[in-house]
């Protein structure tokens, strides 16, 4: 009988772990008395309940293993094991089994349930749902004419149930329009809460006084729908959050440095620049570094977004948190925990996330003239109508509906939809949205402003003709391009290294950002950078130039367009929008790339403090700029 076809093709290895989980040990193991481990591994090829039963069968048969759970949505694992427990052993464990398996460090991650916010406003929001239905079901028995003690029955049973639901779930808003009015300032909140308390509280009134109408379902009604938006709102904020911790549970908490004696595995905390760390195929590249034996490919997609992998051989840069895919690498180590590009990209999206804001939203500009309007609306049409009837019932009555009809629910509850739609549609294209107000911000904008190389080119540029320099000149220039972090630098030591150049022993190694790189070579002065800082004449290429004894040498680059630069910076300006270029490189370049593109404004030779006082002095004449 031939085997099912599975949709999932983790689920292949399910019978292989049922298979191998019963040849370990006996479960229901409740450890060995000592405080539990716990420890997370990410799985990212899982898919389906299969996968869950066959991890969790798996994992329970190993040794010292108390109890692991999985987590579909977020492709985790989380284990509860004694204190000795491996867990590079329990990942290569479910890797042989077909399970994908990467360790996570739990430091570094806010699990789910740790989400307060979030659950709290779940919490109320269900409440409030609950308790919506209940009262529309009794508000039939009126509507369908039930009259005198009847009616009134219902009602009191419906102000029984609404009252004490408004009571918990609108203290997210109650809290806010306090906050507001306590330091003299109106918000979203304020119309919202008024109109609630109102609309519960005419309705007590009409009820104690047998009136024929209630409105404890249109109260209920507003609480659950704004409470609807005000959750929506808060998952848009929360993906930031969770894509910071992501990152930043990539990193790798322990590596296998080798010694003279042999290896180790340490913390990565531990490791010093210089030392030399071994990174088998399969596991997350624990650094920074070059790479000084073996060649693998690399898989760069969660750090840079490049699908395909990446060849990978001695001299190679590699970066905290890629996968080593094919062949064992000893890294030379350049950075290690904190200081790795993976730690500052995961700590840049945090700070974005939760860095002050001083763009104020739509929703609460909208706010600042909304709700005094609405307000003195409202005790215009109560007034109006007392004077007109002399009945103080109706014309409470009258100004409530004003201020519940008019209540915000647009800005309340469309506005978060939208920004939730948006971003998770951007982030399925590879485009983090860090901001609630980002889109906002995004739609005024009346300029763009581009970098040229990495941005409008290809960011990967290559000298043009090595041949004619002097061996001399290229060892030097190697050895201070590969302490460069620019592109240029990074470019111009990977050819050198590809000729089969070694390094000159060049010592005292420091790079001055937005002008090159200097050192000491032999007791003189040796610089590699801009032509300006090194007194040479810019040239019509992208060149970088280095200054031996006075001896000046040019090395010329050549960067293609990136695909789709031309189409959108034509779509940009089709929208109306100003389009403007500031580099770096010399004039000669950037005009090319400006031609090349149509765009008439641009500036050559600006460092990228220029670049910030640029935009700033744009902005201060009235320009929205997107950079």
């Amino acid at each position: 009988m031939a085997a099912p076809v599975s949709a999932c093709p983790a689920c292949i290895a399910a019978p292989l772990a049922e298979e191998r989980a019963g040849n370990g040990a006996g479960s229901g193991y409740a450890g060995d008395g000592r405080e539990a481990r716990r420890i997370i591994l990410s799985l990212p090829a899982i898919h389906c309940a299969a996968c869950i039963a066959g991890v969790e069968a798996g994992l329970s048969r190993q040794p010292g293993v108390r109890q692991a759970r999985v987590n579909l949505t977020l492709k985790r694992v989380t284990i509860e094991a004694d204190p000795g427990t491996s867990p590079k052993a329990l990942a290569e464990y479910l890797t042989g089994l077909g399970y994908e398996a990467y360790e996570l460090d739990p430091s570094q991650i806010s699990a789910q349930g740790l989400d307060k916010r979030g659950r709290d406003l779940l919490m109320r929001l269900g409440v409030a749902g609950f308790a919506m239905m209940n009262v529309m079901l009794l508000s039939i028995s009126v509507w369908s004419g039930a009259t005198d003690a009847t009616r009134d029955l219902f009602h009191w049973v419906s102000a029984a149930i609404a009252l004490p639901a408004i009571a918990f779930s609108g203290q997210v808003f109650f809290r806010s329009a306090w906050s507001a009015l306590r330091v003299g300032r109106l918000n979203m909140d304020v119309p919202i809460s008024l109109a609630i308390l109102l609309a519960a509280g005419l309705s007590l009134y009409e009820t104690a006084q047998s009136g024929e109408n209630a409105y404890f379902d249109a109260a209920l009604s507003l609480t659950f729908f704004l409470l609807a938006g005000r959750y929506l709102d808060h998952r848009t904020r929360a993906i930031a959050r969770s894509a910071a911790e992501e990152l930043a549970a990539l990193e790798v908490p322990r590596a296998t440095r080798l010694t003279e004696s042999g290896e180790e595995v340490v913390p990565v905390a531990e490791l010093l620049p210089g030392d030399r760390v071994r990174v088998v195929p399969g596991a997350r590249v624990p650094v920074d570094g070059v790479v000084v034996e073996g060649e693998s490919e690399l898989d760069r997609a969660l750090i840079t977004g490049e699908s395909d992998p990446v060849f990978a051989g001695p001299e190679a840069q590699v970066t905290a948190g890629e996968v080593n895919l094919t062949g064992p690498l000893v890294v030379r180590v350049q950075a290690a925990g904190q200081n790795t590009v993976l730690h500052r990209l995961a700590e840049l999206v945090a700070l974005s996330e939760n860095a002050r804001n001083r763009y104020t939203s739509l929703a609460d500009r909208a706010a600042q003239i909304y709700a005094p309007l609405v307000h003195v609306l409202a005790l215009v049409a109560g007034i109006g109508w007392y004077i007109a009837t002399g009945d103080a019932r109706l014309s409470i009555g009258i100004a409530v509906a004003v201020l519940i009809i008019t209540c915000p629910c647009a800005l309340g509850l469309a506005v978060p939809a939208v920004t939730t739609a948006a971003s998770g549609r951007l982030f399925r294209k590879g485009v983090l949205l860090k901001s609630p107000t980002a889109i906002e911000r995004l739609a005024e904008a009346t300029d763009v402003v581009f970098d040229k190389t990495g941005t409008l080119t290809l960011g990967n540029p290559r000298p043009d003709d090595l041949a004619g320099v002097d061996p001399q000149a290229l060892a030097v220039a190697r050895a201070l391009a590969q302490a460069s972090a620019h592109p240029l630098g990074r470019a111009l030591a990977a050819a050198i290294a590809g000729v089969g150049v070694k390094p000159a022993p060049v010592t005292e190694i420091s790079e001055l950002p937005g002008h090159g790189v200097r050192g000491l070579w032999k007791g003189q002065e040796v610089r590699l950078g801009r032509a300006e800082w090194l007194g040479a004449e810019p040239g019509a290429r992208t060149a970088t130039w280095l200054d031996l004894g006075g001896s000046l040498t040019a090395f010329t680059f050549t960067d293609a367009l990136r695909p789709g630069a031309a189409e959108a910076v034509a779509a940009l300006r089709d929208l109306g929008l100003g389009v403007k270029l500031l580099s770096g490189d010399s004039p000669g370049a950037v005009e090319r790339i400006a031609g090349e593109l149509g765009i008439t404004d641009w500036q050559a030779g600006v460092l990228p403090e220029d670049k910030a006082r640029i935009v700033q002095e744009m902005g201060a004449a009235g320009a929205r700029v997107l950079m």
